[in-house]
């Protein structure tokens, strides 16, 4: 397939959670690990690392893991689908099946990159602050945003969970994460099996930025 532009890549790496179990190169495993790995990190220190899942039975236990946190969220969701309109529901639904097949099937996906990352490596700046702490992640999740990224610029499906990191203990033992590493993202990788990537629905600019301070319209 050509290359695509980045803008391109960008606007169109829908979540995709429909795949087909068809193997993936190991040459393209690398170029997506690669990817991940010029991201930027706090002090350059690359406190992640990530395990390419490929094994059937490992796979097939992880998606036996993520199912339980998974029919949770789905309850809850479906909680909040009351007083939608038709078409706002509709559209809820067609999400929810997708995720739905996903938590049933992520097992058949070729490759599940598990990210994890190590807190004691990380300069997290906000950790005295009277809220949850966020700045550890942004050493971890560009690296995964370039491997989703890497994977729609190589023609395949990608979607990012954190669900199974309500399963962490499970997955720790079942994957041999020594402490004090710990699990962040879950992405299971593989060709698109229906819809595939296409335009995003997104807020515009002027809708999530300011001007200067607060409130203050951009343009």
């Amino acid at each position: 397939m050509g290359e695509i532009g980045l803008y391109e890549a960008m606007s169109s790496c829908r979540a995709v959670r429909r795949q087909r179990p068809d193997p993936i190169p190991d040459e393209v495993v690398r170029r997506l690990i690669e990817a991940a790995t010029w991201a930027p990190t706090g002090a350059n220190s690359q406190p992640w690392r990530v395990i390419a899942v490929r094994d059937a039975d490992t796979k097939q236990r992880l998606q036996e893991l993520y199912l339980g946190p998974w029919n949770a969220y789905e309850k809850n969701a479906r909680q909040a689908f009351k007083g939608l309109g038709p078409e706002a529901l509709a559209s809820q639904e067609r999400v929810l099946a997708a995720a739905t097949h996903l938590a049933k099937q992520m097992h058949r996906s070729p490759v599940i990159f598990v990210f994890c990352f190590n807190p004691e490596r990380m300069a997290i700046t906000d950790a005295e602050q009277p809220r949850p702490s966020v700045v550890g992640g942004g050493s971890v999740y560009p690296a995964v945003q370039n491997l989703l990224l890497a994977a729609r610029a190589e023609g395949l499906g990608c979607v990012l969970t954190t669900l199974l990191c309500m399963r962490e203990p499970e997955v720790r033992a079942l994957l041999e994460i020594p402490e004090p590493w710990a699990t962040c993202a879950f992405v299971p990788v593989g060709i698109p099996a229906s819809r595939g990537h296409g335009p995003l629905s997104r807020r515009p600019p002027e809708k999530m930025a300011f001007l200067d301070r607060w409130g203050a319209p951009l343009f």
